[in-house]
């Protein structure tokens, strides 16, 4: 009964150990493109909307960065890389990260495979154009619009 215990004590604690952070962007490395614009966030049931900048970079496809911000406040900053995704909403002080693909809610996260061109879920349309691009969950209503300079 005590081997047992012991046993399922260490399933438990390995279980739910928490995945390590992504190491941070190093965005002047070799091999990333990084893009600057201007961007509106549409908040989920149509609450409100923010505009400000949107920093973007990709690397190799694998790997992206994504930040928004309303200047001088980052209001978003989230990475994915092949095995893993985080985001962070510093005004409200919360941190997500989990391995894997990224949940659907979290919009921001999929710009980058939208922009790559890369299948979305199918919760989520995408559209660009000329005059710039638009991606939205339509199951809430959420959606960034917003494009990138020259």
């Amino acid at each position: 009964m005590k081997v047992l215990l012991i046993a399922c004590l260490v399933l438990f604690a390995v279980g739910c150990r928490s995945m390590r952070p992504l190491p941070p962007a190093n965005l002047s490395a070799p091999g990333w493109t990084v893009r600057h614009g201007q961007a509106v966030w549409h908040l989920p049931q149509g609450e409100r909307e923010v505009a400000g900048e949107v920093l973007l970079a990709t690397q190799d496809g694998r790997r992206s960065f994504v930040q928004f911000t309303k200047n001088p406040f980052p209001l978003v900053n989230g990475q994915t890389t092949a095995n893993g995704w985080e985001v962070e909403f510093p005004p409200q002080n919360k941190h997500y990260s989990g391995g894997g693909k990224p949940p659907v809610r979290v919009l921001w996260l999929y710009l980058p495979q939208a922009l790559l061109g890369h299948a979305l879920p199918k919760e989520m349309s995408w559209h660009s154009d000329a005059n710039g691009w638009r991606l939205e969950n339509k199951n809430n209503g959420e959606s960034i619009e917003g494009y990138f300079e020259s």
